[in-house]
């Protein structure tokens, strides 16, 4: 910060008592060395705990009160700066204080302003910020006088930070007041105060954007000041002000382009701010000038510019390898830097470009082979890796001894990172698979912890899938592993991985000692997983099923449940049937739905199973519908799991929405309802009768349940009914009514209509009315007025719109990528539409319920860098359509400035036509 000499800044530490009047450099030195000793031990010179460690709340509140001793305030303000410390240091440490407490120190804080020791103000601006928060905006506004008074003073020290501090506590209301005085201070000649007031409209705007926006003029003249901390913040709050606006941040970067900045970090702004306006249009008529100027920057004279040029080029989309080359020169020359932190940035940043660029980044391979050795373990990993990915294939058996010597010296983290690496080479270089699986191996047989063995497992599980030729080695590496291996959850993994890939290799039978020893020897959760294993084997290798059987026979005397159950199961299905094909789909194969989804299933059907006409299978369930809970109320993994937990213990019991449907005669032959909708309102809710409808899917029918409510206690309706008029005759015909007698006040009683279905449920629009008679009663007791019959009443109704989405039940898969790959191309049908959203969150919601399906894999939540980077999202989602037809959804959806958002929608089911409909819901 720059002062004027001889003002009160210039005078920095010094106070009014007689230790005050000491220098400046002396008393700085004296306090360093007392300090030292304090915190030293003397007899082994150990750092001792901070001395504020050990405070008590209730003491250094009561020790506070000293604020309010006028004496103390003037002659000892070094005392009242050490109080403040130890609040300052309980607010860090999450001490909490009651209202009364914050209200009391605040107002003691006050008091301090009848000092005039500098110190002793900017600890006071410090504690106003941090408590600020928590205190009573009330009690807030007290001190915005004393802080409004500060920021008119000459001195430019209380000027800067009692503006700072204003634009932290200041209500937008009050803003007004002292508008003026911010925007003097963007112009004011001293940097200092300037760079605050810019700070404080930096903070402002997120609160008063409108505010803030009138400013423009000073805030563009603050750019070209002299002062290189002014012109940053300055073109950061001018690009906050104007970057809604394109054609205006075009502007500005080409006027800033020309060299009037002298700021390298406002430089570095400029460079950001340019090359997001190529990523967003690569054709305009700017682009090349813009491209030009970050070419430019490569020559700058600061390496801060130099290193932000050379990141921008080499980020941008679709960029040719002539126009990245000056940019990887600039970032080779960095390789050889004395400072780690620029070592570090340029070979983070050729990492990234060698995923696209390899060649390009491959003429710094003798720069990157140097720094293999280099002490900082940070660089050396990313030297490596980069190295494995732009090495040729006759450079591989060269790094890999590299590799073996680096491992030991480096921590997992790092050489989790090394692994995905190497499992990148081997995929770019299959015929060099058995080196590297071998070294791969060779690391998960030696220390090291869960992480990196399990990245070491998911890179040859995956080598497994990529590379067929490495399938029985890998697996016997797999099997020499588990045999000494501390982490359960691994060899669960890898018996899995040795059940499903073992059978169909040449030699079974080699794999089956690995398994059965861990039948014998490890945990219940291994053993049942072993047993799992060998199930497998038995199913689908008919030779050795006799032997298999008999060592499954061992486990059904196991202590766990689970592992004889398992033990049970497959002897019983390896006995009972004789049919390879009906084995591997008992054994092997995984069940066409979720657990959850089964149970649920199943409690719906049990008080209906006495009446099934048909036998139970997976496809006569009933369907249930889950639950969707919103993104903005789920909760961090942990508390996930826990809830998984919680839920599991206490089921919740399955309400069946139909239930009142089964009961009417008439419906008796409908069968059991599909699914049924969410209410429908049909009129308002501060009406005198409120009306609500739920639609009821059956197979060929729709039940509409009307609930009506009476408002009024002195009528009571009676033979109430709903008349529905279709508006297409040729989807759906009325088949019956079914009216209520008795509607009384206060209390909703339903009425139905049945509908059938004439064709394939397109969408369509219905016309409602209701129709009853009214009959006066006793508002106090509700009897009929003797000798009154009352009179007829139609009451008109919003239209009810039928969707095809009405005909969908959520339901999720298990393995929504081997569902989509089962159902094939057969049934697929591919869309493309033009959304008008301006947020991709907005659009997943409004295709989600478009669709009227279940977002699957967690796609229905978008991660930051996609929003940000404005990349295409994939949103997955699962159904059942009626009649028990799955249907899958992948959608890509992407942000475009000129359309909107982008929606590519791939649509699969068995039936094509069901395909079509879904896809057609978009609208």
């Amino acid at each position: 910060m720059s002062m004027k000499p001889g003002s009160r800044g210039a005078n920095f530490g010094r106070g009014n008592d007689e230790e005050g009047q000491k220098p400046l450099a002396a008393t700085l030195l004296q306090e360093f060395q007392n300090l030292r000793e304090k915190l030293k031990n003397e007899d082994d010179g150990e750092v001792k705990e901070s001395p504020y460690q050990h405070l008590e709340k209730a003491t250094v509140l009561q020790e506070s009160r000293i604020f309010h001793d006028a004496t103390v305030v003037t002659q000892n303000p070094r005392r009242c700066c050490q109080m403040i410390t130890k609040l300052l240091f309980l607010l860090v440490k999450g001490e909490t204080f009651s209202s009364a407490e914050v209200t009391e120190v605040f107002f003691g804080v006050t008091k301090l302003f009848q000092s005039d020791d500098v110190n002793l103000r900017r600890m006071m601006y410090l504690f106003i910020k941090d408590i600020a928060d928590t205190c009573n905006p009330d009690d807030v506004i007290i001190v915005t006088s004393s802080l409004t008074k500060d920021m008119n003073t000459g001195e430019d020290l209380y000027r800067a930070n009692s503006m700072r501090v204003l634009a932290k506590i200041i209500d937008s209301t009050m803003l007004g007041a002292i508008e003026r005085y911010l925007k003097q201070a963007i112009v004011d000649r001293n940097a200092f105060v300037a760079s605050s007031a810019l700070m404080a409209g930096a903070r402002l705007f997120k609160t008063s954007p409108e505010v803030v926006r009138r400013w423009v003029n000073e805030v563009q003249e603050a750019v070209n000041s002299s002062s290189e901390m002014v012109q940053y913040h300055a073109l950061s709050l001018l690009y906050k002000i104007k970057q809604h606006d394109r054609l205006a941040v075009s502007k500005i970067v080409q006027q800033l382009s020309k060299g009037s900045l002298r700021s390298p970090l406002a430089t570095c702004l400029l460079i950001r701010y340019t090359s997001t306006l190529i990523r967003e249009d690569l054709n305009s008529t700017n682009a090349k000038a813009s491209y030009q100027f970050l070419e430019t920057c490569l020559r700058h004279k600061s390496e801060m510019v130099i290193f932000e040029a050379a990141k921008a080029i080499c980020a941008l989309p679709g960029v040719e390898k002539n126009d990245i080359s000056p940019a990887i020169t600039v970032l080779q020359l960095f390789l050889s830097s004395p400072k780690p932190a620029l070592r570090f940035a340029a070979m983070r940043t050729l990492s990234e470009v060698a995923v696209n660029h390899p060649i390009s980044v491959s003429k710094c391979n003798e720069d990157m082979e140097t720094l293999v050795s280099d002490s900082n373990r940070s660089i050396a990993t990313l030297a490596l890796t980069t190295l494995l990915k732009t090495g040729t294939e006759g450079s591989i058996e060269r790094l890999m001894k590299q590799i073996s010597a680096f491992m030991a010296e480096i921590g997992d983290e790092f050489k989790i990172v090394v692994v995905k690496a190497i499992r990148e080479l081997c995929i770019k270089y299959p015929k060099k698979h058995r080196l590297m699986v071998g070294f791969l191996a060779t690391f998960l047989r030696e220390e090291g912890g869960y992480e990196f063995k399990k990245s070491i497992v998911d890179s040859i599980v995956e080598m497994m899938t990529t590379i067929p030729e490495t399938k029985e080695t890998s697996l016997l590496h797999l099997c020499e592993f588990i045999e000494d291996c501390e982490f359960s959850e691994l060899i669960v993994q890898i018996m899995h991985v040795i059940g499903e890939t073992g059978p169909g290799t040449s030699s079974p039978a080699r794999y089956i000692r690995f398994v059965f020893n861990r039948m014998i020897l490890e945990n219940a959760v291994v053993r049942a997983a072993a047993v799992s294993s060998i199930g497998a084997f038995a199913a689908r290798v008919p030779e050795l099923r006799p032997s298999l059987i008999s060592l499954l026979s061992r486990s059904l005397a196991d202590e766990d449940d689970e592992v004889r159950d398992r033990a049970v199961l497959m002897i019983n299905a390896l006995k009972m049937s004789s049919d390879d094909a009906e084995l591997k789909y008992l054994i092997a194969e995984p069940l066409p739905m979720q657990f959850g989804q089964l149970e649920r299933s199943l409690m719906v059907l049990a008080p209906h199973i006495g009446v099934m006409n048909q036998p139970l299978t997976f496809m006569s369930l009933p369907v249930v519908e889950e639950t969707h809970v919103p993104s903005n109320v789920r909760s961090s993994s942990a508390a996930g799991k826990k809830a998984v937990v919680e839920a599991d213990a206490a089921p919740v019991e399955q309400v069946d929405p139909a239930a009142e449907v089964y009961k009417v005669a008439q419906f008796s032959q409908l069968g059991r309802a599909f699914r049924s909708s969410a209410e429908v309102k049909l009129t308002e809710t501060e009406m005198e009768y409120v009306v609500t409808c739920v639609k009821h899917i059956f197979s060929e029918h729709v039940v509409l349940q009307f609930y009506v409510l009476n408002t009024l206690d002195d009528q009571q309706l009676q033979n109430v009914r709903v008349n529905v008029e279709v508006g297409d005759e040729e989807l759906f015909s009325v088949e019956s009514v079914v009216p209520v007698s008795v509607a009384k006040y206060g209390e909703r009683a339903s009425c139905f209509v049945c509908l059938r279905r004439l064709a394939e449920p397109l969408p369509t629009t219905m016309n409602c009315e209701l129709q009853f008679r009214i009959v006066n009663v006793d508002p106090n007791t509700g009897q009929v007025e003797s000798g009154k019959k009352g009179f007829d009443e139609d009451f008109p109704l919003e239209n009810l719109e039928m969707t095809t989405a009405d005909f969908m039940a959520k339901v999720s898969v298990g393995d929504f990528r081997r569902s989509w790959e089962s159902l094939g191309t057969e049934g697929e049908v591919l869309e493309k539409f033009a959304l008008q959203f301006k947020k991709l969150e907005d659009a997943i919601v409004a295709v989600t319920d478009f669709l009227g399906m279940q977002a699957v894999d967690g796609t229905a939540v978008v991660p930051s860098e996609v929003i940000s980077l404005k990349k295409p999202h994939v949103l997955h989602l699962s159904g059942v359509f009626v009649g028990n037809v799955s249907v899958l959804v992948r959608a890509q959806l992407q942000v475009d400035d000129a359309t909107g958002v982008v929606l590519k929608l791939a649509v699969r089911s068995p039936s094509k036509d069901v395909s079509q409909l879904v896809a057609e819901c978009i609208r």
